[in-house]
């Protein structure tokens, strides 16, 4: 496990750009905490660093984002309105787990029973003033 202290959106995408380096293929990436916390802003940072220009943005109401990927395949899902099993497999999401690509997912608690046992979490809490946050990463086959 490792903890990050953020103080800014900067700092925050320097986090993810540091820990898309460790990314690849399979790879399950769990964001938990509150709305507006950072956990967009760090997919961005970790989307940049492997060398994708792609838009990114929260998929809230697509609930999934291809962006796509020369090294690797990325998809960025959003579970805030899955709420039951029928949701959840409307999403198309067991589907992605079987590919050779990184997901990113926000709101994971909402689907924490099906996450596979190497999932990669990333934490996010409040620091000590408004914009600080701190990020822990665990997981991940102990890389982290």
């Amino acid at each position: 496990m490792k903890q990050f202290n953020s103080h800014s959106e900067n700092d925050t995408l320097t986090v993810a750009s540091e820990f898309a380096k460790s990314l690849h293929g399979g790879d399950v990436v769990a964001f938990r905490g509150g709305m507006g916390m950072g956990k967009t802003v760090f997919v961005r940072g970790c989307v940049a660093a492997l060398g994708n220009d792609a838009d990114v943005s929260s998929p809230t109401f697509a609930i999934v984002n291809d962006y796509g990927g020369d090294r690797l395949r990325l998809y960025h899902f959003d579970m805030y309105r899955v709420e039951t099993w029928d949701s959840l497999y409307s999403t198309g999401f067991f589907e992605y787990m079987n590919e050779d690509s990184v997901l990113f997912i926000e709101w994971s608690e909402n689907i924490e029973a099906v996450l596979p046992e190497n999932t990669i979490f990333v934490d996010f809490s409040r620091g000590e003033a408004e914009q600080d946050r701190v990020i822990t990463i665990s997981g991940g086959d102990g890389r982290w």
